[in-house]
């Protein structure tokens, strides 16, 4: 990133927030109410933009992801000390050594005009979420989000009865099996060639009348995202009516290279019950925090509570957050 000075940088604020999806959209809310100035930096690549339907959020239950955003979205407009950056992201953040209260300056890229170059804040709320890398499977993107989901919490209940898959190459396949069981007695767990059900855990599984099928997959078939069945490399097809995929997610996290706080092993930044990470200022919600992915509306609780905390610190007020 570019190094501007905060006397240099056209826009100070007690809070930035980098993201917004659920997480920082809630904080940002929460944060206007409590007449912080805010700004909110939104990329607009939401992770869940394929799918059709979000399930499990009080009042919304099936709606739309990128209405809910809109809506989100609207309702900040009742706050003008709170600002959406839109399809734009964070170059660079890097800590403040000043005594003017700002702790850290980032460095913004943007598509629209008369966007600042760079933003000074006394605080960074951190919710940029996660990326996703899925199986290779030729066809997989056509069924994800419409009869292919990664969330048995999310989603489960409209597949509940069905014959399904769950596609995944990661070592706790056999727990997501275990899981998804609760929806249906007809599963098939693929490992798409991969070593990662144990003859222990296969048993386990087949005692529970789950299949493993240890073969590579050539395909998917189906039309119009509906999903029927799983092609196999040796071209056999077992039928299904839907499924899960367990993807590998990797923390948005390659703007932080400058900032120095701690890390679990996959790569999320740690917090305390609060939102709190190791670094004085920096505070993170929703996936971008551990232990990784949620469902929608435990990111926009922790959004809150992120922002609620914030404030609090902001004056100086100890809590018992």
């Amino acid at each position: 990133m570019t190094d501007p000075h905060p006397a240099a940088t056209s826009t100070e604020v007690d809070a930035l927030i980098i993201g917004g999806g659920p997480a920082g959209l809630s904080a940002a809310l929460n944060l206007g109410r409590a007449r912080a100035s805010v700004v909110v930096v939104d990329a607009g690549r939401p992770r869940n933009a394929a799918t059709l339907r979000s399930h499990g959020f009080l009042t919304r239950d099936g709606v739309s992801p990128l209405e809910l955003r809109k809506l989100a979205r609207a309702e900040l407009t009742a706050y003008p000390n709170v600002h959406v950056i839109e399809r734009a992201v964070v170059s660079g953040l890097r800590p403040h050594p000043g005594t003017d209260g700002l702790r850290f300056v980032a460095g913004i890229n943007a598509r629209t005009p008369r966007t600042p170059p760079a933003v000074a804040a006394r605080s960074v709320l951190v919710a940029t979420g996660l990326r996703e890398t899925l199986p290779t499977i030729p066809n997989l993107r056509s069924y994800y989000g419409m009869s292919i989901f990664s969330c048995a919490a999310c989603d489960a209940w409209e597949l509940q009865d069905r014959p399904l898959a769950l596609i995944g190459e990661t070592p706790d396949l056999a727990a997501r099996a275990r899981l998804i069981a609760r929806w249906t007695d007809r599963l098939t767990v693929f490992t798409n060639g991969a070593d990662v059900v144990s003859t222990v855990e296969e048993a386990e599984l087949a005692a529970s009348g789950i299949t493993v099928e240890r073969s590579g997959i050539a395909d998917l078939e189906g039309e119009r995202g509906a999903v029927t069945g799983v092609r196999l490399g040796n071209g056999r097809v077992v039928a299904v009516e839907g499924g899960f995929v367990r993807p590998v997610w990797h923390p948005a996290l390659d703007f932080l290279g400058a900032v120095e706080a701690e890390r679990d092993p996959d790569g999320h930044l740690v917090v305390d019950g609060s939102g709190r990470t190791t670094m004085p200022g920096l505070y993170a919600a929703g996936d971008a925090a551990a232990p990784g992915p949620q469902q929608l509306i435990v990111a926009a609780g922790q959004g809150a509570r992120a922002a609620a905390v914030l404030v609090h610190d902001l004056v100086g007020v100890q809590t018992a957050h």
